[in-house]
């Protein structure tokens, strides 16, 4: 049923990799990754290709540069190795929030990056809760935004107290969108926090929107990245009467302190996917972190697209009654 299927590990996603054909039933393809001593990437493929659907599975995590020129590197391998189509899985794409211009001079480096990936000679791009669902209109190829939310909806179905008034909030004003299709699965309502960020990376909370008072509060956003702006929102959650607080995001960026700032703050629990995975170091002291897989959701989805099924189908898995 796949015998022309080969999926590929880079150096970001080998866990899911293995996990991912291993649900298809599939080996893992045989790749070479050198990084030399001048920084050059050198990426070939051990196995022919010729005549294949070729998935290449790779976050373009930190090292940020160093996973996107693999992905275009072994791109260009698969091109000239004569496969049938090269299929680019990016479960986190990396510059998405550079994907407009804030002001004069600045660059739209997500554009760009999608520029670069078909130039490399993908056909398809699979990713996972783009920061910016508008980055698929920078592709001339078919785009696959999938999403997490199904996920965090049954996990927390399962393990909060259908007793108590849940109410899901969104860290900003943008996320609204995500915070109100997790409420439709819980069946809570949502509320925003309303923020403003006077430089990167940073964020002064200005005020929460909706009823939180004595309720269980779940705040979703598509990733943490130093975890400042997520643990000041749960602290104003608390201040506004919130009863417990719990936090999910799809990509665990976890950039500095972030780890410890979650560890540290009010939060009972924040739940995040493998789409980064946490290096042995974080996950040790990351007491507080529930990681979920995403490797089933897109194994499935690797079949659909094999088979030529609707991906809608894939998050009848994740309904609960």
């Amino acid at each position: 049923m796949l015998e022309k299927t080969v999926i590929f590990a880079l150096t970001a996603n080998k866990q899911m990799v293995a996990d991912i054909t291993n649900q298809l039933g599939l080996q893992p393809g045989a790749v070479e990754v050198k990084h030399f001593a001048d920084g050059e990437i050198f990426v070939d493929t051990l196995q022919s290709v010729r005549g294949k659907n070729v998935y290449i599975v790779q976050s373009t995590c930190s090292p940020v540069t160093d996973r996107l020129m693999e992905i275009l590197v072994f791109a260009d391998a698969l091109k000239r190795a004569s496969a049938q189509e090269v299929n680019c899985v990016i479960p986190y794409y990396g510059y998405a929030r550079q994907d407009r211009k804030n002001k004069a001079r600045e660059p739209i480096t997500a554009k760009l990056v999608a520029d670069m990936l078909q130039v490399a000679g993908i056909h398809r791009l699979i990713t996972v809760d783009l920061h910016a669902p508008q980055i698929q209109g920078y592709f001339d190829c078919p785009v696959d935004d999938m999403t997490a939310i199904p996920l965090f909806g049954r996990y927390f179905k399962k393990t909060l107290d259908p007793k108590e008034d849940i109410v899901v909030v969104s860290p900003d004003h943008g996320g609204a969108t995500r915070a109100r299709k997790l409420g439709t699965i819980l069946n809570a309502p949502i509320a925003i926090i309303d923020k403003r960020r006077p430089k990167p990376n940073e964020a002064e909370i200005m005020g929460i929107i909706g009823e939180v008072k004595g309720k269980v509060a779940v705040m979703i956003d598509d990733m943490i990245d130093t975890g400042g702006t997520i643990t000041k929102g749960a602290e104003a959650l608390i201040k506004a009467g919130a009863t417990k607080v719990y936090g999910a995001c799809t990509h665990a960026v976890f950039s500095g302190e972030a780890i410890e700032k979650i560890q540290n703050s009010v939060f009972e629990q924040v739940v995040t996917t493998n789409t980064i995975p946490l290096t042995p170091e974080k996950a040790k002291i990351a007491t507080k972190v529930k990681v979920l897989s995403m490797a089933p959701m897109i194994a499935k989805a690797i079949e659909h697209i094999e088979l030529g099924l609707p991906l809608s189908v894939v998050y009848d898995l994740y309904k609960m009654d």
